[in-house]
């Protein structure tokens, strides 16, 4: 922690209890929470940004999307835009964010919206589409308003939520304590080797509650980066020479996995709108080789960078064991839940 983080702590200590008397305001029924009879699945954190919620909406897309017609909630952070959207075959990043038109442009079978008031984005939803089943809420764990009917709650392996402080002097956007509301605590990020000796460890400083589940995940890489025009096989493009770009939070998991000896690193701020200016940074920078980034900066470059040299490495959550468990929760909540339950 570094020293201007420590003399923040004051303002720590006041975040939260703003925060915790807001939250207890919603649990005492003067602040209304809205109740949906529709299954509702709210993916979130307690700490601002890179806990792998997008591969975690996916992966819960790919669980529901076969079986229900599913539609995703997101605010759309960033977005150049207002209010409720629905996605449609000529939305665009600029109108609904680039996680949200990620899911739209990766996923065809499902509904995707966007609204910053998850209530009013819900009944939108079931009013333009009637037949959705279930409803995926992106990054809506502090969301307190709609009452989520199974909560995930993400925090990462290297900086986990109950080692960490409020905002500024940490990176928590709620006191540890909101973790109780949780129906699913996942560490993500983990070394895929984790014994099972360290995942008690872990388990026991999470304080589960009576009811709580916990699992362990980690990122799996594909193992072929692609364009709008190509592939590669990813041992073949570490023999190249490559630059890599991310705006992405905490990238070096990204970076480390593919970067050689030769690699340029180029690093931006979280969901960051590429300039006219760092477009040429990265042209000049690259020259004539790869330009390689992540899927969800791709939705941001793809359409400001020459097809052929722009490609991007696609990452998936996977399980370091309990999947049949999680996946059993999360399908028996759908069943008994949705209307065809």
């Amino acid at each position: 922690m570094n020293l201007l983080r420590k003399i923040l702590f004051p303002f720590a200590i006041l975040y939260g209890i703003i925060t915790s008397m807001r939250t207890y305001f919603y649990h005492i029924g003067i602040f209304k929470r809205t109740s949906f009879t529709i299954p509702t699945i709210v993916v979130g954190n307690l700490s601002v940004g890179g806990t792998g919620k997008t591969p975690m909406v996916e992966y819960l897309i790919r669980l529901l999307s076969n079986k229900y017609q599913i539609a995703t909630l997101s605010r759309g952070y960033k977005r150049k835009s207002e209010g409720f959207i629905l996605a449609n075959s000529t939305t665009t990043m600029e109108e609904i964010g680039d996680e949200p038109f990620q899911y739209h442009n990766k996923f065809s079978q499902i509904n995707v919206a966007v609204d910053a008031k998850r209530v009013n984005g819900i009944q939108q939803i079931l009013k333009q589409k009637p037949a959705t089943e279930t409803i995926i809420l992106d990054d809506a764990f502090q969301h307190l308003p709609v009452y989520g009917g199974l909560n995930i709650l993400l925090t990462t392996y290297s900086e986990p939520f109950y080692e960490d402080y409020m905002l500024p002097t940490g990176n928590l956007r709620e006191t540890r304590s909101g973790a109780k509301r949780a129906s699913i605590i996942i560490v993500t990020k983990c070394p895929k080797d984790l014994s099972k000796k360290n995942q008690d460890l872990i388990t026991k400083k999470l304080k589960l509650k009576e009811g709580q589940l916990s699992f362990f995940t980690y990122i799996e890489f594909s193992k072929i980066a692609y364009s709008k025009c190509a592939s590669i096989e990813v041992e073949k493009l570490k023999n190249e020479e490559f630059i890599m770009v991310a705006g992405i939070a905490k990238p070096d998991t990204f970076f480390q996995h593919l970067k050689n000896d030769s690699t340029i690193c180029l690093t931006y701020a979280d969901h960051h709108h590429f300039s006219s200016s760092d477009i040429e940074l990265i042209l000049n920078t690259a020259m004539q080789k790869k330009i390689i980034t992540t899927e969800k900066d791709y939705v941001r470059l793809m359409n400001l960078i020459p097809k052929d040299k722009l490609y991007y490495l696609p990452i998936q959550t996977s399980f370091i064991n309990g999947q049949e468990e999680f996946d059993k929760k999360i399908l028996n909540y759908v069943g008994s839940s949705t209307r065809n339950g």
